[in-house]
């Protein structure tokens, strides 16, 4: 799972708060119909139009220009006010005004793609601005009392002016909160909420926030360890000044936060599950389903292909447990894989370096897949303790080239008797390489390209990736274990099973016990993981849907690469070819590689 920004999200959905930038919605509108009125060259013009609208969406979301390294923003919050919400969606409309003057055909190859995708990406905000996903600011995954810790870590703090603006963002938490809890209570009104039962730990989240010792609070780390170019004066200065934003500004605003959730927010939120339960919930789902596949496929049709894939993953698994030679049940199987203590880690220290040890020997084996590896390197961290109960197995939050910030995969190291060894090949493969890290990095290193297609993103494309990126763990010498190649079906047969309880959840009318007893009668994860996962799809309804569809397309083009180039086929042009142009939709990602091999064919 990707931990990064995602820009058509932020496009879709306002995440966090403060005051707006002077560059607002109105003046995006100005520059807009100024640039549909310009004669100038046609790629000359959609690049200034792209160079406008990032510039834009950066003011308006300073949380993304912190993620991708760009300066100047990093002492705001995104403006959540009502107000300021409703005017960026009516701003929406504008960049389309100027993508309508501009002559597409007049435009190169490259950039007509990123003309499609602009369009694609803005469309889609547009249909989607019907649906209030700002009153859902907070569940066990999301919302200031994780997403302030998590920016901070990831903001610079390398210089004065860096740990000023860390200051400045301390001291602006209580109108994050204030808007934040605004948003909730509307969306109390409208009776918009998450399920109540998924937001059990959000209190203690919050809790774990209020860590009166400065030297304690997850908010302050940037303040533990200075570099060496700040003198011991301004240090001191510096810590005072953040102990002073702590207490008076940061500490009160979350008590409030936690106030609010647990006598207002957590007694009135729906006792309902789905998102078809919500007002407008059918149309709600099938929006989100639609984008994060970047398909047309129905909720039917998905559920129907994810019960298919468990069939088919079901006999491949039960073939590891014969070659084992393991008398009993598939059932008795999954409860030996669960319980046996030689599964299982004693302590976090030895979980994180056994994934070190699977991600230094990947590395090695990328070259014989990739004829480009990106320069960005990464590293294994555990997730922060104050949102581990709650969080997955494991994630990526990307890194930055431009500002010098390394990549992490994320290890969850709660409750170590359900995080069994047979899982964490496939996991760090996903997570790190071949998966995320290579993909996401790559992207933001293409020459040439807009802003928006290095830091944006497509769900189906990321995920599917990573999902097929697992599979390339045969190739790279993994798996060799059988418990091990159980853990790789294992995981491949969990996204399976999100196909079906994803929409069985949101399309069909499971419950959520029902979903849980599915999963664990499938796969070999535990019932702590399993609730996490089914409490995740409850929360985030249609991403769960995209990694098994994207696979399935990727495995699919490289079969038909395979078959059409015969012995011209080279699996490492095939993968330069699938990366090499950022993440795409899906039916995109198929056209291009028809006319790839079509080139291939030809050439001599």
């Amino acid at each position: 799972m990707v931990r990064a920004i995602n820009l058509l999200l932020v496009l879709l959905v306002a995440v966090t708060n403060s005051h707006a930038a002077p560059s607002g919605p109105a003046a995006l509108e100005r520059n807009c119909a100024a640039l549909a009125r310009d004669k100038g060259s046609a790629s000359e013009r959609l690049h200034a139009l792209f160079k406008l609208h990032w510039d834009y969406t950066l003011a308006e979301h300073p949380e993304l220009a912190t993620e991708v390294g760009y300066p100047g923003r990093n002492d705001r919050w995104t403006d959540l006010s009502p107000l300021a919400i409703e005017g960026r969606k009516a701003a929406w409309h504008a960049p389309l005004k100027v993508l309508q003057s501009i002559e597409r055909a007049k435009l190169n190859p490259e950039d007509q793609l990123h003309y499609d995708l602009f369009q694609r990406n803005t469309e889609e905000a547009i249909r989607g601005g019907r649906f209030p996903d700002e009153y859902l600011q907070i569940t066990q995954l999301q919302g200031p009392q994780l997403n302030v810790s998590r920016l901070m870590d990831v903001a610079p703090h390398r210089t004065s002016q860096d740990y000023e603006d860390i200051l400045s963002r301390l001291k602006k938490v209580p109108r994050l909160i204030e808007q934040t809890i605004v948003l909730l209570n509307k969306g109390l009104a409208a009776g918009i909420t998450p399920p109540r039962i998924t937001l059990r730990e959000v209190p203690q989240q919050v809790k774990n926030q209020l860590v009166a010792d400065p030297a304690q609070n997850p908010l302050l780390k940037a303040f533990a360890d200075f570099p060496a170019g700040i003198s011991p004066a301004e240090q001191k200065r510096l810590r005072q000044a953040a102990a002073q934003a702590l207490q008076q500004e940061v500490l009160p605003a979350f008590r409030k936060l936690h106030e609010f959730l647990t006598e207002t927010y957590l007694p009135g939120a729906r006792e309902t599950l789905a998102l078809y339960d919500l007002p407008d919930g059918k149309a709600w789902y099938a929006h989100k389903a639609r984008t994060r596949t970047t398909t047309s496929l129905t909720p039917r049709q998905i559920h129907e292909l994810g019960l298919a894939e468990v069939k088919r993953l079901r006999q491949e698994m039960d073939k590891v447990i014969a070659a084992l030679g393991f008398k009993g049940s598939f059932e008795e199987f999954l409860q030996f894989l669960r319980h046996d203590s030689r599964f299982y880690y004693q302590d976090p220290a030895s979980l994180l370096m056994a994934y070190r040890d699977i991600c230094k020997r990947a590395d090695p084996e990328l070259p014989q897949l990739f004829g480009k590896l990106p320069r960005l390197p990464y590293g294994v961290r555990p997730v922060p303790a104050q949102g581990e109960k709650s969080q997955p197995t494991g994630y990526y939050q990307a890194g930055s080239l431009a500002v010098g910030r390394a990549a992490y995969f994320y290890a969850n190291t709660y409750a170590l008797a359900t995080r069994p060894k047979w899982e964490m090949e496939a996991l760090a493969l996903h997570e790190a390489v071949p998966g995320h890290h290579l993909q996401i990095s790559l992207a933001q290193e293409m020459e040439d390209a807009p802003e928006f297609r290095k830091h944006g993103g497509y769900t189906a494309f990321s995920e599917g990736w990573g999902l097929y990126a697992e599979s390339l763990g045969y190739e790279m010498g993994f798996y060799k274990d059988p418990y091990m190649k159980f853990g790789q079906l294992t995981y491949e047969m969990w996204r399976a099973i999100r196909l079906v309880v994803d929409t069985g959840l949101h399309a069909f009318g499971w419950s959520r016990s029902q979903a849980i007893a599915y999963f664990l009668a499938n796969a070999g994860k535990n019932e702590h993981d399993v609730t996490v996962e089914v409490d995740r799809y409850l929360v985030w309804p249609g991403q769960a849907l995209a990694y098994k569809i994207g696979q399935l397309k990727i495995k699919e083009l490289r079969e038909y690469a395979r078959q059409e180039l015969g012995e011209r086929y080279n699996i490492r042009a095939f993968h330069d070819e699938v990366l090499g142009k950022g993440a795409l939709p899906l039916d995109i990602l198929e056209k291009r590689i028809e006319e790839w091999v079509g080139k291939e064919k030809t050439r001599g």
